[in-house]
């Protein structure tokens, strides 16, 4: 049974939302292990550089787990769109003209 038209709006929706917040927690992932970098050359060792891991972990976490939340989403909606497109369209012989 194919989604109804108001699954589909919220389903696009969802997609739509999970790619701004996965390029979000992407950056922030670059910006933390950037700043673990700084600090670990800086003051190794410090509660500096134990709050830059912690938070490297927690958005690298968010970013994996937005990706697979992307990955099952993006699955389900393109076995939708495979499902409308598995008939081909009808071509009529309009011209009178024998295929060649």
């Amino acid at each position: 049974m194919a989604p109804k038209r108001s699954e589909r709006t919220q389903l696009k929706r969802a997609v739509r939302q999970l790619r701004r917040i996965r390029s979000f927690y992407a950056a922030a992932t670059v910006l933390w292990a950037g700043s673990a970098a700084l600090t670990s050359w800086q003051a190794a060792g410090s509660r500096q550089l134990t709050v830059c891991v912690t938070l490297l972990a927690v958005f690298a976490a968010l970013f994996v787990m937005a990706s697979i939340a992307l990955r099952r989403l993006g699955a389900s909606a393109t076995t939708g769109r495979v499902q409308r497109h598995t008939t081909p369209p009808a071509v009529s012989n309009a011209g009178g003209h024998a295929a060649a």
